[in-house]
């Protein structure tokens, strides 16, 4: 059975956008990467820093509104509707409802060939890429290291503490059918 849909999972600053991109190199047919932060970026400045819409505390903590999470079903439609329509589709996501989350895209993914990835990252090493980074509050990436992995099911995880982006990504790359 094919593989449509490859979600990886993982807290802030662990790696996934790094391993998107090399999955998008090492697999041999075109995958599309999307990501929760397309999704932030492609709000409306007044849903960004809103309380209807998605706030960062200065310690890091993430809090979503009723228009984020509106928005946010509608963007898990359009993925799933993208890979119905034939696309192949990483998505990169940070599962803050931990397993709650992963069944809101089980449920928009019905009847697609999913593989669940847990990206996981030591949270002090994950802090540090937050740092050099420069874009993310500190603290988040801490806040999210085990969180957004509780209660969730992974076909395959992968730990980029000390491992490069592009050997997960290799790894993966194995496990795709």
């Amino acid at each position: 059975m094919t593989t449509h849909v490859i979600v990886l999972n993982g807290a802030s600053s662990s790696g996934k956008s790094g391993i998107s991109r090399c999955l998008q190199a090492v697999l041999p047919d075109p995958w599309l990467a999307l990501g929760v932060d397309n999704m932030v970026e492609a709000l409306p400045a007044s849903l960004q820093a809103s309380e209807k819409g998605i706030e960062f505390s200065p310690d890091g903590a993430v809090n979503v509104g009723s228009a984020f999470m509106a928005l946010d079903v509608a963007w898990t439609a359009g993925i799933a509707a993208m890979a119905r329509a034939g696309a192949r589709v990483i998505v990169d996501d940070v599962f803050l409802g931990g397993a709650g989350s992963q069944q809101r895209w089980q449920k928009a993914l019905t009847g697609l060939n999913v593989l669940w990835v847990g990206v996981r990252c030591d949270s002090k090493v994950a802090a540090g890429r937050e740092i050099a980074r420069g874009d993310r509050p500190q603290g988040m990436a801490a806040l999210q290291a085990e969180v957004v992995h509780q209660g969730v099911v992974y076909d395959l995880e992968v730990d980029t503490t000390h491992t490069e982006a592009l050997v997960c990504a290799q790894t993966i790359a194995a496990h795709v059918t």
